[in-house]
């Protein structure tokens, strides 16, 4: 269901508006071209009230990540699979995408489509993913410092003095922006704690304490932390503008957030959990 405020665009205008936006970069839109944005975007004169839109039956769902063992081995999968491949609902549920998890066996994907399902609309232009070649690069990072004790902040804090100075930075902040919590989509690793506290997050089925298994991030690089996280190689501007830092994706959660996905270490097919942060 569409919320009444932001107008859906179908994928297709969606694609056609970033190929203008690329194409035009550095220089005046041609007639046709603005035209067509008005179309696909037409002028709003507010104050305004949109019609709240259905749809009758199944939507498709759209692509969002999938990933090999091979590839990247810290997936830790269900026994027999080596494959993971993420989907999500680009519709809010209610404040971010909805996603599903499917483990599976790559040896037994053998009916492809050509031309796979596509739904009739998207609710914001962030929630259509932009097609990438991933080229893993496997880091080591640290908690959050919310996660540590107090003793453990004090010494950081004492650490981070000299370190901070030497790239005139913070040495309140010299911690999470330079060792924890790396940018950019990831596998594993720890959650961000931006906009939220720590809570425990046990496994619905278990009890198990969850982990997070993947994050979606809306930027490759953190405004704050100089080139410390630059993806290597450094890949350069994003496909469109619009964005702040790269983000080859096109994926946009909330204002420039993190949707992490939490699943169970004991049994990677118990239902999982999403949090942004």
């Amino acid at each position: 269901m569409v919320d009444g405020i932001n107008p859906a665009q179908s994928p297709a205008d969606l694609r056609l508006e970033r190929r203008i936006f690329a194409a035009s970069h550095g220089r005046d839109m041609t007639p046709e071209e603005r035209e067509t944005l008005e179309r696909i975007r037409p002028p709003r004169t507010y104050p305004v009230r949109l019609a709240v839109q259905s749809y009758d039956g199944p939507i498709a769902m759209l692509p969002v990540a999938q990933l090999y063992v091979r590839d990247v081995p810290d997936l830790s999968p269900p026994e027999g699979k080596d494959l993971l491949q993420v989907l999500w609902c680009p519709f809010d549920h209610p404040i971010m995408p909805r996603t599903l998890l499917f483990w599976r066996s790559a040896a037994a994907v053998t009916d492809i489509l050509d031309t796979p399902p596509e739904p009739p609309a998207v609710q914001f232009n962030g929630y259509l993913p932009e097609p990438c070649v991933l080229e893993p690069e496997q880091i080591t990072e640290y908690p959050d410092h919310l996660e540590l004790s107090e003793e453990l902040r004090e010494q950081l804090k004492q650490w981070s003095v000299p370190q901070a100075a030497e790239e005139d930075m913070d040495p309140d902040t010299y911690y999470d922006c330079v060792l924890s919590n790396a940018p950019g989509w990831k596998v594993g690793g720890w959650p961000a704690w931006n906009s939220t506290d720590p809570s425990p997050r046990p496994c619905s089925e278990c009890g198990t304490g969850m982990e997070v298994l993947m994050t979606v991030a809306t930027f490759e690089e953190g405004d704050d932390a100089g080139n410390s996280w630059s993806p290597h190689p450094h890949p350069g501007a994003g496909p469109y503008p619009g964005h702040r830092g790269y983000n080859a994706t096109g994926v946009q959660i909330g204002s420039g957030y993190r949707q992490h996905l939490f699943v169970c270490p004991a049994e990677p097919e118990h239902p999982h959990i999403e949090l942004m942060t």
